[in-house]
C-alpha cells in the first residue's frame, strides 16, 4: 500500500445537515488540510449512503484525498473508494481484507493490545485507536488512556491513528503518544469555520 497522509483524518456525520451545507463543510476541511475522509453515516440506509458517499467522492478526487467508506465494503467496491473501515462489532478484518482485496486501504478499529495487533495480522492497514477523549458521537466507544494508546503503537507496525473527542484545545494532551494521525468527527463538523478548524487542528498535530 502507497504511503497514506493519516495526519488529519475526518469523519463525517452529516445528521442535522442539508445535503449541500454538509459538501461544502466537507469541502472546506480539505482545503484546511484534511488529508484522509472517512464516510461514517448509520442513520442512513444504503441508497441515500451510496448517493452521499458518491458526492463526497467527486470532492476527495478533486483533492487526490483518500476515501474511506466506514462499514459497507460494497460500496466502497462499488463506487471504487479508496477503502474501507470496520469496527470490532462490523464484519471479521480478515473477511473484510478478503472482500476489499489486496489494493484498497483496510482500517480497523481497535482499543486494546490484543485487537491491534490481530487487526494487523488480518491485513489492515491503519488502526483507529480510541476514544482517547470522551466523545459524544459515539456513545459505546471504548476509552483508551494515552499509556494504553503507547503501548498499542508499539505493539504493531503499522499506523495508529487516535479518535474521539479530539478538538483543537486538547491535541497537545496527545504528545508522547507517536499517533500517525488525529482523526475528528465534530470538531470539523460542527465548526463554524470549518477551513480554519481543520488548519488549526493539523498545526496542533503538527506541533506534538
Amino acid at each position: 500500500m502507497e504511503d497514506i497522509d493519516y495526519s488529519l483524518y475526518l469523519v463525517t456525520n452529516s445528521t442535522d445537515k442539508r445535503n449541500q451545507e454538509f459538501l461544502n463543510i466537507v469541502e472546506d476541511s480539505l482545503k484546511g488540510g484534511v488529508s484522509v475522509v472517512q464516510v461514517r453515516e448509520k442513520e442512513l440506509d444504503l441508497i441515500p449512503f451510496y448517493e452521499k458517499a458518491k458526492a463526497v467522492k467527486e470532492i476527495t478526487d478533486k483533492f487526490d484525498v483518500p476515501l474511506i467508506i466506514n462499514d459497507r465494503l460494497s460500496i466502497a467496491i462499488a463506487l471504487g473508494a479508496d477503502g474501507a473501515h470496520v469496527g470490532q462489532d462490523d464484519i471479521d478484518g480478515a473477511v473484510a481484507r478478503d472482500i476489499l482485496g489486496p489494493d484498497r486501504i483496510l482500517g480497523i478499529s481497535a482499543s486494546t493490545v490484543e485487537e491491534a495487533v490481530k487487526a494487523e495480522e488480518d491485513g489492515a492497514d491503519y488502526i483507529g485507536c480510541g476514544a482517547v477523549f470522551p466523545t459524544s458521537t459515539k456513545d459505546d466507544a471504548d476509552s483508551v488512556d494515552i499509556e494504553e494508546f503507547k503501548k498499542i503503537k508499539k505493539a504493531v507496525s503499522i499506523p495508529v491513528i487516535a479518535i474521539g473527542g479530539i478538538k483543537e484545545n486538547n491535541v497537545k494532551e496527545l504528545k508522547g503518544s507517536n499517533a500517525d494521525g488525529i482523526a475528528v468527527v465534530s470538531a470539523i463538523m460542527d465548526s463554524d469555520n470549518p477551513e480554519k478548524t481543520s488548519e488549526n487542528l493539523l498545526n496542533e498535530f503538527k506541533n506534538l
